[in-house]
């Protein structure tokens, strides 16, 4: 199916922003797996606090996701302050949409991996060539995943966490914000099964069907170690584009739990 020029632009620009910016503009031309965690996990003792060079050596780097390349935030992560939801009852799951940790962190560092695939070789000129658009979404069908390690005093990261799970409820029939001035919506939130890695955690998606292109989802994450929150959003403008549905990336998942154990 032919997408919209807006679209494909906005593919050209998915692997340096995760916004709901980027949403925006595409729009337009108790179990351990759950919110709700297992029994007595919030009984555990408080675990240390750890320093932004500590976290730095934690988080994943070159090399240690296997298929994907890891290395800074293209743009970097924005200003907590710039990124706000009309209703501030959903301004955990908008920030955690864009990199940010949830809550009053201690420290925090991110990192972004994506998936390295091969671009597809076409012999088409022009944009109006369909091999061409099928080129472009083979080319864009790829999971490019944020993540955000924050470390927290006291029961901090308890209460980060709880606060994107009553979030997820909160805001289920969606809600508007915006991000250095730039104005967008997601027409519904939906919990989605998650990793099980951690102490607790909660995965949720959050989905713009408002536009011609139809659903637009990206796709989060929020998993607590101790006293750290590891934040992953990912978005795959290829899937977005062809209506295939992907998740929050488990590799990237797998090999930063590895490194929090």
């Amino acid at each position: 199916m032919k997408r919209s020029s807006g679209v494909r632009l906005c593919a050209t620009a998915a692997v340096s922003a995760l916004s709901l910016a980027l949403v925006t503009g595409c729009s337009d031309g108790g179990s351990k797996d759950s919110g709700n965690g297992k029994a007595g996990s919030a009984d555990k003792p408080a675990a240390k606090t750890l320093s932004a060079a500590e976290l730095k050596k934690l988080i994943i780097a070159k090399g240690e996701v296997p298929g994907y390349k890891v290395g800074p935030v293209e743009g970097g992560i924005p200003d907590k302050s710039k990124v706000k939801a009309a209703d501030a009852k959903c301004d955990p799951l908008l920030r955690a949409l864009t990199g940010i940790a949830p809550g009053e962190p201690a420290a925090n560092t991110s990192q972004m991996a994506t998936e390295d695939k091969k671009a597809p070789t076409d012999d088409a000129t022009s944009l109006d060539d369909g091999k061409f658009e099928d080129a472009l979404n083979e080319s864009m069908d790829l999971d490019v995943t944020v993540v955000t390690l924050a470390s927290y005093d006291g029961d901090g990261a308890e209460k980060g966490l709880q606060s994107v799970s009553d979030a997820v409820k909160a805001c289920s029939g969606g809600f508007a914000g915006e991000q250095d001035g730039e104005k967008g919506k997601f027409t519904k939130v939906a919990e989605e099964k998650s990793s099980g890695t951690g102490d607790k955690s909660v995965a949720f998606t959050a989905t713009n069907d408002s536009g011609k292109d139809g659903a637009l989802p990206l796709h989060a994450e929020v998993v607590r170690h101790g006293n750290t929150l590891a934040t992953y959003t990912t978005i795959n403008i290829g899937a977005m584009m062809t209506k295939k549905a992907y998740t929050v990336s488990a590799p990237v998942i797998k090999a930063q739990a590895a490194k929090l154990k």
